[in-house]
């Protein structure tokens, strides 16, 4: 028997069921109410409820048969023009026979859409706007053209709060029969950023080890270092001890399969958190960033990342002088 995904398990099916977007919520209610609304562009990081939000609205609006004049497509896997002449354009200008006032078109990712495609699909929405509405989802909506965005009402969706989450979290352990800790819990809320989905789903692979979720096993599911190594790192080479840093480092590359590029981000995460003095942050900055650029580029990791350690290492030796 195939095990369900958590995160589509416990999806939310109605607006009220939506966590933390109280004021893009109560905007949707308002278009329930009407029975009416217009187009519109959900824009924010992924995992914030904009997929969920429409698929909400359309259930909320049509009742349990809502799939009937609902389509969603990924803009990433059909983002050339063809689709939007041949499946957009077949779905949104026949009319409903159910008895709905409109069907309803969601765009996913919509960003990824070439420019050609986009403007395909202007004059689509502006032809048929008396049978469709579209809902365009994306996380940049700087890459919308202009004539999309100003034919839609613009919703902005925000990373969950870190109670919501965890609030969220805990019910699903709870109706999974999954134990946890508290520190497991919160290694689930940090590496998770506000991504609901990423926490549900970090939380499932976590609880397949068939033990209690902690810190340990969810870093260890998600291949990343305990933000606790990366701190003994640094501290390692901040008080000048290089050869131990790079010992640190070596575990972290080899034993534990860590990419540099995870390794470097968690490094530029923990900088800011230290209580090193601002310039020394800035200037440790500059050099995590040029590290990451060598890296995107295809330079060493072990070789680049034993160079920021040693660049760490001087850094702290000159401001000691």
């Amino acid at each position: 028997m195939a095990v369900a995904m958590w995160a589509e398990k416990y999806r939310p099916s109605t607006l009220n069921e939506i966590k933390n977007q109280t004021e893009i919520v109560g905007r949707l209610r308002k278009f329930v109410e009407t029975k009416a609304m217009p187009h519109c562009l959900f824009a924010g990081p992924p995992g914030t409820g904009k997929t969920t939000a429409a698929l909400c609205l359309a259930h909320d609006l049509f009742g349990e048969r809502y799939m009937d004049v609902f389509m969603e497509l990924n803009a990433s896997d059909a983002r050339g023009i063809d689709v939007v002449r041949t499946t957009v354009k077949e779905f949104a200008r026949i009319a409903t026979i159910s008895g709905a006032p409109f069907k309803i078109l969601v765009l996913d990712e919509a960003d990824n859409m070439t420019d050609d495609a986009q403007h395909a699909l202007r004059r689509t929405m502006e032809r048929y706007t008396e049978t469709c509405r579209f809902i365009l989802c994306c996380n940049y909506s700087g890459k919308i053209i202009e004539p999309i965005q100003s034919r839609c009402a613009v919703f902005r969706f925000t990373p969950l709060s870190e109670d919501d989450v965890k609030e969220y979290l805990r019910q699903i352990a709870k109706k999974e029969n999954v134990k946890f800790t508290e520190d497991g819990i919160k290694a689930v809320i940090e590496v998770a950023e506000g991504d609901m989905r990423k926490a549900i789903n970090t939380l499932q692979a976590a609880a397949s080890l068939k033990k209690a979720v902690n810190e340990e096993s969810v870093y260890l599911v998600i291949g990343r270092a305990k933000p606790k190594d990366v701190k003994e790192m640094l501290e390692l080479a901040f008080n000048g001890d290089f050869l131990k840093a790079r010992e640190k480092l070596r575990l972290m590359l080899v034993e534990y399969g860590l990419s540099g590029t995870d390794i470097v981000k968690q490094i530029h995460s923990e900088i800011f958190r230290m209580t090193i003095p601002e310039k020394k942050k800035v200037a440790l900055a500059d050099a995590i960033g040029e590290v990451d650029y060598r890296l995107v580029e295809g330079a060493d990791e072990e070789v680049q990342l034993s160079a920021l350690l040693a660049r760490l290492t001087l850094v702290a030796e000159r401001a000691n002088q």
